[in-house]
């Protein structure tokens, strides 16, 4: 990489505060970057200590004074978004790698198979029958696609996925290593005491700009769907149960797992490790914090934490009192045996 600061400010539409023929060889991070590197700053955790970055060129908000700039003495580049412009820059310099169209003779294709144009399709994938492939479709190794699967053009299968029978797979998706979707759930009646499986006849519904983490599990609804919306990104080891429903661009951060039936809203931000009863619903653009039990709705543009979920002002008061308890607790045993001694005296 070796561009000048014109170029790169032309590229991402920033203003240039300093030398705009200066040449930058890299990008990095804040902390490893060396003095020909670019990188960004865009909250106050990095805006404050701008001297302690090696850069020669950040990207910063547009509002950003040069007077804050803490005795930094690089270049400046001043855009709305920082960070998506940093990594617009580094889907420029390094662009994904792309795969000539083919079938390669270790795949196995099912009857009925319609595929559109350019597909690439990789060792040991296995395409069932009657499925249905868009434009520019990308199945890496391994790839396991059930009968009667419709997957959008611009989609992208990572290595040893499994996509079980009648999914539908949106445009535009990337799904990551190790994903199941369209299993069982965990559907089970007692009959004469023995638990007896219950037969699945749903499927999964995934929409357009979706991106999948690695090793998650969205489960086939029992009798009806499973929808992830469109926009919706999950991080590694999410597990969705059957029948849940998730509104668009809505964000499940590592380890989250939703039961079965529950309905989150639109623009909703889960956090890691948290977990969500079943039949319950939450509200559009609320935000469950990480570890949070939740089991009872939660309304819209709520925030919530704790087990069980409460409001998150409430929730910090009581995590703060938590630490306190066996101070409180032998003070509360100090108060009764005064109080006894008391009323021993009065007798």
């Amino acid at each position: 990489m070796n561009l000048s600061v014109n170029e790169i400010a032309a590229l991402t539409r920033a203003e240039i505060i300093g030398d705009p023929f200066f040449t930058v060889s890299g990008v990095s991070s804040f902390e490893d970057a060396q003095s020909t590197d670019i990188t960004f700053a865009c909250d106050t955790k990095f805006l404050t200590r701008l001297e302690q970055t090696k850069a020669g060129v950040i990207f910063v908000p547009h509002t950003f004074s040069i007077e804050q700039s803490s005795g930094y003495q690089g270049i400046f580049l001043k855009t709305e978004n920082p960070k998506f412009s940093f990594f617009k820059l580094v889907s420029s310099v390094y662009p994904a790698k792309k795969y000539p169209c083919r079938i390669h003779s270790h795949a196995t294709v099912g009857q009925d198979v319609k595929m559109g144009r350019h597909p690439v399709i990789e060792s040991g994938v296995f395409i069932g029958d009657h499925v249905t492939l868009g434009d520019h479709v990308h199945l890496m190794p391994n790839v396991f696609i059930g009968d009667g699967t419709c997957i959008g053009s611009h989609t992208t299968i990572k290595p040893n996925v499994s996509i079980m029978e009648r999914s539908y797979i949106g445009s535009h998706v990337l799904i990551h290593s190790g994903t199941v979707i369209g299993s069982d759930g965990f559907g089970f009646t007692q009959n004469s005491g023995r638990h007896e499986k219950i037969i699945h006849t749903g499927y999964v519904h995934i929409g357009d700009s979706v991106e999948i983490g690695a090793c998650n599990t969205i489960d086939r609804g029992t009798l009806g769907t499973t929808v992830i919306g469109n926009g919706v990104k999950t991080d590694n080891l999410v597990h969705i149960a059957h029948n849940v429903k998730i509104g668009d661009n809505t964000l499940l951060v590592a380890q989250v797992g939703i039961a079965g039936s529950a309905r989150v809203g639109k623009n909703v931000i889960i956090a890691g490790k948290a977990g969500i009863s079943g039949h319950i619903t939450i509200g559009d653009g609320s935000i469950v914090g990480p570890y949070a039990g939740v089991h009872s709705d939660v309304g819209e543009n709520d925030i919530v934490s704790g087990i069980p979920q409460m409001a998150h002002g409430r929730w910090r008061k009581v995590v703060s009192i938590i630490a306190r308890l066996p101070e409180m607790r032998k003070k509360l045993f100090s108060f009764e045996k005064r109080l006894k001694a008391l009323e021993n005296k009065n007798e």
